[in-house]
């Protein structure tokens, strides 16, 4: 699905290769100074590209693109979509909680 997508993944295969070509250096001393310096970087570059993938997603809602919508241009999930739009990067397992009235017991009742 993704490869259907404008430029269709083309650019990303190529920084995947070059992942695969990090690995096959012949000198392990070589291969671990050369991922070394990845690791070093890449934190920064990905937090670039997020901010980047962000601002889209953050445009495109301005303009009241429905999340569906945006989430087949990127071929992502919606929920996704709406992750990036609120700032959230973690896991859904420690995503925080709905805060529970005490007495609610969750039970999805009208307050």
């Amino acid at each position: 699905m993704a490869e259907e997508q404008a430029g269709g993944g083309e650019v990303a295969q190529r920084v995947f290769d070059a992942l695969e070509a990090l690995k096959g250096i012949a000198d392990p001393t070589d291969r671990a100074r050369e991922i070394s310096s990845f690791l070093r970087e890449s934190g920064k570059k990905i937090k670039e590209l997020s901010d980047l993938r962000r601002e889209y997603v953050k445009d495109q809602r301005s303009q009241k693109v429905p999340y569906r919508t945006i989430a087949k241009n990127l071929g992502v999930h919606p929920s996704t979509v709406q992750d990036i739009e609120r700032d959230y990067s973690g896991s859904g397992k420690t995503r925080p909680r709905k805060d529970v009235k005490d007495g609610d017991g969750g039970s999805g009742g009208n307050e």
